[in-house]
C-alpha cells in the first residue's frame, strides 16, 4: 500500500452530512416564506442548485450568480418573484447551523491527525463553511482549510489546487491523496492536479464518465483505515 503524508478532505457529504443541513435550512427558509416544503420542491431545488454549481465548476458562471439566482429560479417555478440574493443570504445563515457529522468522521479524523497532515478543500461560502467546521469539532484537527471563496478558484480547477499546494510545507504530489464524494469536483480536480484520489460513493452511483477514474473507491469512511494502512483502534467505554 502506498505511503501518504498529506490528506485533502472535502467537507460536504464526506465529513459533514450536507443533506441533513440542507433539509433543515430549506425547511426554515420555506417556513419564512409561508410555504410548506414538499419533496417535489426540494427535488426541484436540488436540480437547479446542482446545475448552477456544475456551471460554476466549469467556469461558466460566477459564484455570486449561483448564490443569488438559485432561489429566484426556484420560486419562479411556483409563480413567485422573490429577491434571490436576500433569500440566498438567509439560506446560508440557516445552512451554517448544520454541522451533523457523517458516521465515523470525528473518530477517523481524530485518529489520522496525529499521523498525517490533514487539510480541508471545499467549494462554497467561506463564512458558512468555517462555522460548520468549527461547530462540528473538526476544526482543530486540520492544519489548514481552503475554501473556494478565499482562493479565488474552485474545485476542479487546477489553479485551486496550485494555490493549496503552495501553502503546504514540504508538499509532495506523490504522497498526497484527496478524499471526496464528487466525481466532477474532487476526483476530476485531483486528476488534473496530478494526485491520487479516493471517491466516497455510499450509494454506489455508477461512474458514467470515461475520463474520471478514481485511484480508490469506498462506500464508508471506515474503509480509509485500510487504504492508509492505519489500525482502527477499538472504542473504549468508561464505566
Amino acid at each position: 500500500m502506498k505511503n501518504y503524508q498529506t490528506l485533502l478532505f472535502d467537507i460536504d457529504d464526506t465529513l459533514l452530512d450536507f443533506g441533513a443541513a440542507e433539509n433543515l435550512a430549506l425547511r426554515m427558509l420555506f417556513e419564512e416564506q409561508k410555504m410548506v416544503l414538499t419533496d417535489e420542491m426540494k427535488a426541484q431545488y436540488i436540480t437547479i442548485n446542482q446545475g448552477l454549481w456544475r456551471a460554476f465548476e466549469e467556469g461558466e458562471i460566477s459564484r455570486d450568480e449561483v448564490l443569488n439566482t438559485r432561489f429566484s429560479l426556484l420560486f419562479l417555478e411556483y409563480g413567485q418573484e422573490v429577491d434571490g440574493k436576500l433569500l440566498g443570504e438567509k439560506y446560508s445563515s440557516y445552512l451554517a447551523e448544520g454541522h451533523q457529522l457523517i458516521d465515523g468522521a470525528l473518530e477517523l479524523i481524530t485518529e489520522l491527525h496525529t499521523k498525517f497532515d490533514l487539510y480541508i478543500v471545499t467549494n462554497g461560502d467561506s463564512k458558512t463553511q468555517y462555522k460548520r467546521i468549527h461547530d462540528s469539532g473538526l476544526y482543530p484537527l486540520f492544519k489548514g482549510i481552503f475554501v473556494s471563496e478565499d482562493t479565488g478558484f474552485q474545485k476542479p480547477m487546477k489553479e485551486f489546487f496550485d494555490y493549496v499546494f503552495a501553502q503546504i510545507p514540504q508538499f509532495s504530489r506523490e504522497q498526497t491523496l484527496i478524499i471526496g464524494d464528487s466525481l466532477s469536483a474532487d476526483i476530476k480536480g485531483g486528476q488534473l492536479a496530478g494526485i491520487d484520489t479516493c471517491w466516497i460513493n455510499p450509494k454506489q452511483k455508477t461512474n458514467d464518465t470515461s475520463s474520471i477514474v478514481p485511484t480508490y473507491q469506498i462506500q464508508k469512511l471506515v474503509e480509509l483505515y485500510r487504504i492508509l494502512n492505519v489500525e482502527k483502534k477499538p472504542i473504549t467505554i468508561n464505566h
